[in-house]
């Protein structure tokens, strides 16, 4: 890439750039974004490498929890593929998940593409045992089944769960403050005290 640009729609520089999107190539994107400019401002195809782009290509997170366990979080914005790789280190073994999601431009492909899965697994390692594999139940719907239950402990009648795992507004502002305190962290260069950023 030696030829930059604003943004796509117009620019001959943006032909033949893979990381362009063509709004006015799709119907859908054109009527949501480039007609809808007027409302806004907003320009949904900016060059990914504009001097206003300020969101991270990679990233590395380290945090430490008051009760000592630690979090290494990675973050690659550029890669060929959507999805996410965690691992748990315990005093019992080590479980590890992946999740690979399809690749899709929201709200300008096929609806069925997105958050649909292409892999996922999740592998056990006891300490001294053996390792094996935990099947894992298929769900309807974006996200393995994960978006329309949000829908619905949002907007429906939430269902019961043993496991509790729906957020509230609290859980949420807590987990942000780890990524308000990491972009503190890359502007400063110094460790950042969550706690020192806001009660909770």
């Amino acid at each position: 890439m030696t030829k930059f640009y604003q943004r796509a729609h117009g620019n001959e520089n943006a032909i033949g750039d893979p990381f362009a999107i063509q709004l006015g190539e799709n119907e859908h994107l054109k009527a949501m974004y480039l007609d809808a400019e007027k409302e806004d401002g907003y320009q949904r195809d900016q060059s990914v490498f504009g001097d206003g782009i300020s969101i991270e290509d990679t990233l590395g997170v380290m945090v430490q929890y008051k009760n000592k366990a630690i979090l290494n979080y990675s973050l690659n914005a550029y890669l060929p593929w959507e999805g996410f790789i965690i691992s748990f280190n315990g005093c019992k073994g080590r479980i590890e998940v992946k999740v690979i999601e399809q690749s899709y431009i929201n709200s300008g492909g096929e609806k069925s593409d997105e958050g649909a899965l292409e892999e996922k697994t999740i592998r056990v390692m006891p300490m001294f045992g053996k390792p094996y594999e935990v099947e894992i139940g298929e769900g309807e719907g974006g996200h393995g089944g994960g978006d329309p239950l949000l829908l619905e402990d949002l907007f429906g009648t939430p269902r019961e769960d043993e496991f509790r795992r729906a957020a509230t507004h609290i859980d949420g502002t807590k987990s942000i403050l780890t990524g308000i305190a990491g972009n503190i962290s890359l502007r400063t260069g110094q460790a950042v005290y969550v706690d020192e950023l806001v009660k909770l």
